[in-house]
């Protein structure tokens, strides 16, 4: 099995987005890629522990990227890719829910973005094991098999509530609007009656 270091070296030559802008950089700098890569990283990683808006980029990095990504693999005919990030997107849902609670209590730790951009940069590492696969498959499906029947009849429940509730709504809003205009008609009609009979005396 490839060495960490390995993995790297090939995904930096191979053909994707990051590839290709640090191929132009080397090109116009001279600086080979694994400097360029090794030195970005270390920049981010020093922004995101004392840099002013680390949660906006942290966010960006954990979004930006997968969504482009994830439109390619809509648009692509190969069915393997979507798996892949359909996968990512989960685990980042199921991530979002649990930060917003342990955010309160980590924001302050200062080492909190850069942990959180190292989890979603490997969530979404062009690798077999990357943290997506492996949260997935070790947690998320587990759960998912044992109590999705549950879920089901839980949300068939809710949903057939909401219609009957929408129902009801529905025709208490045309019982109101037809009493309504009942009783408009019937008021306009009174008060035409009055000027009918002073033609007719006059």
């Amino acid at each position: 099995m490839p060495s960490l270091r390995e993995r790297f070296r090939n995904y930096l030559n191979g053909d994707n987005v990051v590839s290709r802008l640090l191929g132009r950089v080397e090109e116009k700098t001279g600086i080979k890629k694994d400097y360029l890569a090794t030195g970005s990283m270390c920049s981010l990683g020093l922004y995101l522990v004392f840099g002013y808006g680390a949660s906006l980029v942290c966010n960006l990095i954990g979004f930006a990227y997968p969504a482009y990504t994830s439109i390619k693999a809509i648009e692509s005919p190969d069915k393997k890719d979507d798996t892949i990030w359909l996968t990512y997107w989960v685990v980042y849902g199921v991530f979002s829910v649990v930060e917003f609670f342990s955010d309160i209590f980590l924001f302050w730790f200062p080492f909190y973005y850069l942990g959180k951009c190292a989890f979603l940069l490997w969530c979404m590492a062009p690798f077999s094991w990357n943290g997506s696969h492996i949260i997935y498959s070790r947690f998320i499906r587990p759960f998912f098999l044992k109590h999705h029947q549950t879920v089901d009849s839980v949300v068939n429940d809710l949903g057939g509530q909401a219609l009957n509730t929408a129902e009801n709504v529905a025709r208490h809003v045309l019982q109101t609007l037809t009493s309504s205009r009942s009783l408009l008609a019937r008021e306009g009609g009174q008060q035409a009656l009055p000027s009918t009979s002073q033609s007719k005396e006059q």
